[in-house]
């Protein structure tokens, strides 16, 4: 950007001999940052990516999580983007297909540096469209209280869905406390706690070919499970999102939940008497599994600092910086860094669950219509757990339904 001078007159002379530098100010690299304060750490790379890239400047925005994504989505339709943006992996997708965004090809080494299935959340057609910058994932805690009340020992947690079905009906049978709490509200996570139940038994949403693979056996076994463990959890699971189910969890008012490793913090915190493993698996299982969620740092077209806006992107989330920020925010790392997973691991042992998961775990599918999708899935999964819809019916109607999204 170049500075107007606000002179009437000027000689063509000292045009001529003024050096750039004398006109010219930093150009900007606008940054979106969601949440209620620029991420920890970021003050500090920001001014060390600018000591080693003068001329350029970043000029971060913070902007909550409610209005982020819809102001990031608005600036870029109206085509005047922001240079650099945190996203949900989900609208890269369909940012790129509306040529919104610039790709941010890995290499090889890049994409071999992460956990398994990571640079997956953010490719389509073989190629990456943003950065990995936050990632989660989940693992099944439960009270060992109330465990122990219903007759169950409290240091052994299903390790299938059988189990944990079996284990949720005793619970509502023998105690005051509902087995299992269950998220059915009409809210995102509703759909992607339903995808720990189709990545715990080997199935798929959508291909690599962009073919739909949800009416599948391996889905169907997930949804009717879902609605087997429906009269074992908490009344009304319509009216709750995943964090006012972990409340209740909290409360000791349910037994089991699937949760992110802020469960483990909020528990010790309360003094609960809790535990933490691997989801249960489906039978088709292969592994250990969980939904892979990433945000990721998506690169705007035409801000004319595309190139910059790649440099700092992947500046900010390189190795010990990505995971000072993850652990300064209770996230997943993104990847297997050692000593530091080695030391994790030895320090706070709960986190294995939440590891082990990731190598048959499945990404988050990517459609054109990511509102489309999530409506649909959530539509399948309420009709469902109220019993308005069989999972066969349900799964037809919402696979056919997602063929305009794709």
């Amino acid at each position: 950007m170049q500075k107007t001078i606000g002179l009437v007159a000027v000689s063509m002379l000292t045009l001529a001999i003024a050096t750039p530098a004398a006109f010219a100010q930093d150009k900007e690299i606008s940054f979106i940052n969601c949440g209620d304060s620029l991420t920890e750490g970021y003050a500090e790379s920001f001014a060390e990516w600018e000591a080693a890239n003068p001329g350029f400047k970043v000029v971060p925005e913070i902007v909550g999580w409610g209005q982020c994504q819809d102001k990031v989505t608005t600036l870029a339709a109206a085509g005047t983007p922001v240079a650099l943006a945190y996203v949900g992996s989900r609208t890269l997708k369909q940012f790129a297909q509306n040529d919104l965004i610039v790709p941010v090809p890995m290499t090889d080494e890049e994409k071999a540096a992460y956990y398994n299935y990571v640079p997956e959340t953010v490719t389509f057609d073989g190629t990456q469209w943003g950065v990995p910058v936050a990632f989660s994932t989940k693992a099944l805690f439960w009270n060992k209280d109330l465990f122990e009340a219903a007759g169950l020992d409290p240091e052994t947690p299903p390790k299938t869905w059988e189990e944990k079905i079996a284990f949720a009906k005793q619970i509502t049978e023998k105690t005051d406390a509902a087995g299992y709490g269950l998220v059915a509200k009409t809210f995102d996570n509703t759909m992607h706690q339903f995808l720990h139940w189709v990545y715990t038994n080997d199935g798929l949403v959508i291909d690599a070919d962009g073919n739909i693979t949800l009416n599948s056996p391996q889905v169907l076994a997930a949804l009717t499970a879902l609605k087997d463990i429906v009269p074992y959890s908490e009344e009304g699971p319509t009216a709750y999102e995943q964090n006012e189910v972990r409340a209740i969890w909290l409360d000791g008012g349910v037994a089991m939940i699937e949760a992110s490793p802020g469960a483990a913090i909020r528990a010790e915190e309360a003094g609960m008497n809790w535990g933490v493993a691997n989801l249960p698996l489906g039978p088709d299982a292969k592994g250990p599994g969980t939904l892979l969620i990433t945000d990721a740092l998506a690169v705007f077209k035409g801000t004319g600092v595309e190139d910059q806006a790649i440099s700092l992107a992947k500046f900010l989330t390189d190795g010990q910086r990505q995971w000072d920020a993850e652990m300064a925010q209770g996230l997943t790392p993104l990847r297997p860094l050692e000593p530091q997973t080695g030391e994790l691991l030895a320090e706070k042992p709960y986190w294995k669950p939440f590891l082990d998961g990731i190598e048959f775990g499945g990404p988050e599918p990517l459609f054109n219509d990511y509102i489309g999708l999530q409506n649909t899935m959530i539509e399948m999964v309420q009709s469902v757990v109220t019993g308005a819809a069989e999972p066969q019916a349900a799964l037809e109607k919402a696979a056919a339904e997602l063929e305009q999204y794709k």
